[in-house]
């Protein structure tokens, strides 16, 4: 019997144990709803506060917009231009609306059946000044223009005088004879003042859109100028550009590429260039090459030797090869200036005209020689000649300058020594 008794008291105790386990269960996961609830309704206010100043933001953002959207349209409303524009039709209708009543009672007064006569000159005054917009507008030719003008303003002159008449005619129906006559003349004043209005208006209108800015001004000024001094300086070639543009269907061929295409034809090089440039440049790298065979070095060393002699300064008296570059002039080269050329020539440089033997040379004019002398002695010395003043004094090729120069050079080293 103690034995069931013990294991009914163990079997209760299992019981309550569950029980309480089963509670705290129920217990903790009812609080765990409860946090649940708590956070997702703290997430949902945070979401909704969140939302309420984002659709502040955007409302403030979209008045802002708005506001500036005003303004500008006020802006570019208030513009002198659209003023002007603006405030000349609103003349123009006060004009229209003033005098054809006055048109349509005068001849009222006459006969019920005229009442289309006013509206008909009235209306003939404005298409005409219409009229002469239009032609504006199309370019057309100027007596066209004036010709409508002319019938707009007899439209509008005529129905002035009908307004005048009909103005004067109330004096004794409430109105003295001198509020009549400013009546008379204020409806021929606004009759006419209508299309003399609107025809300022064109005027003013058509005069803005030819007028181009001050920089468009000076950019026009300055292309006329430049279109001036190439045509005086390169007559040859504007003729030929001229010949090209003509040759050409119309549009399909622009003035530069014509002017491009005509250089090329005249002077057979790119745009810019000449023979004489071309010799030029030719002689130049020449001369450099014999100065730097003289020096006996490659164009780059000398190219470092005087970065270095210009970064620390350089020293005249230890021979160094600025030193040489600097004080060695172009006919002092040992063996001449062929010589050294021809020896440039097999490092790799590029050999100078006239010195491979492809064809024989053309022996050297007693006359040439002595033209030579002559400006060697202009000049002051033979070391200032060069191909170029040689060929413009004799009127040759390059390499007969170039054997010149250095014949009369060779030939007063030998009288020095």
């Amino acid at each position: 019997m103690s034995d069931w008794n013990e294991q009914r008291r163990l079997n209760r105790a299992a019981d309550a144990e569950e029980q309480r386990k089963t509670e705290a269960a129920r217990a903790e996961l009812a609080r765990q709803q409860r946090a649940d609830d708590d956070k997702r309704r703290r997430d949902e206010r945070i979401k909704d506060r969140d939302e309420k100043r984002t659709e502040k933001v955007q409302r403030r953002r979209e008045r802002t917009q708005r506001r500036q959207a005003r303004a500008a349209k006020r802006e570019k409303n208030f513009t002198p231009e659209n003023v002007y524009r603006k405030g000349t039709l609103l003349l123009v209708g006060l004009s229209a609306a003033a005098s054809l009543p006055a048109q349509i009672l005068h001849f009222m007064h006459i006969s019920w059946m005229l009442f289309p006569i006013g509206p008909a000159v009235e209306g003939a005054a404005w298409v005409m000044a219409a009229g002469v917009a239009y032609a504006d507008e199309r370019k057309l030719a100027g007596w066209v223009r004036w010709l409508l003008r002319g019938l707009s303003l007899s439209a509008a002159g005529f129905a002035a005088n009908i307004n005048y008449q009909y103005g004067t005619s109330l004096a004794g129906n409430g109105l003295t004879a001198a509020e009549a006559q400013v009546a008379g003349l204020g409806l021929a004043a606004v009759t006419l003042g209508g299309p003399l209005f609107f025809e300022v208006r064109q005027w003013v209108l058509t005069l803005s859109a030819r007028t181009a800015t001050p920089k468009q001004q000076a950019e026009d000024k300055a292309r006329a100028a430049h279109e001036k001094e190439r045509s005086k300086k390169f007559k040859t070639v504007t003729a030929r550009q001229r010949e090209l543009l003509l040759a050409a269907p119309f549009g399909t061929l622009s003035k530069e590429d014509a002017f491009n295409r005509a250089w090329w034809d005249v002077m057979g090089a790119p745009r810019g260039v000449t023979a004489n440039v071309i010799a030029d440049r030719l002689d130049a790298e020449a001369e450099v090459s014999v100065v730097l065979a003289a020096a006996e070095c490659s164009p780059e060393r000398a190219a470092v030797e005087l970065l270095l002699a210009d970064l620390f300064g350089s020293n005249d008296g230890d021979g160094g090869a600025p030193g040489a570059l600097a004080s060695t002039p172009v006919g002092d080269a040992p063996g001449g200036a062929a010589k050294s050329r021809t020896a440039l020539g097999g490092k790799g440089k590029r050999p100078v005209r006239g010195t491979a033997a492809t064809a024989p040379e053309k022996p050297l004019a007693e006359t040439d020689l002595e033209a030579v002398r002559k400006l060697a002695e202009a000049l002051g010395g033979p070391g200032r000649l060069s191909a170029r003043n040689v060929r413009e004094a004799v009127g040759c090729r390059n390499d007969y300058a170039l054997r010149l120069r250095d014949a009369v050079r060779a030939e007063r080293e030998g009288d020095a020594q």
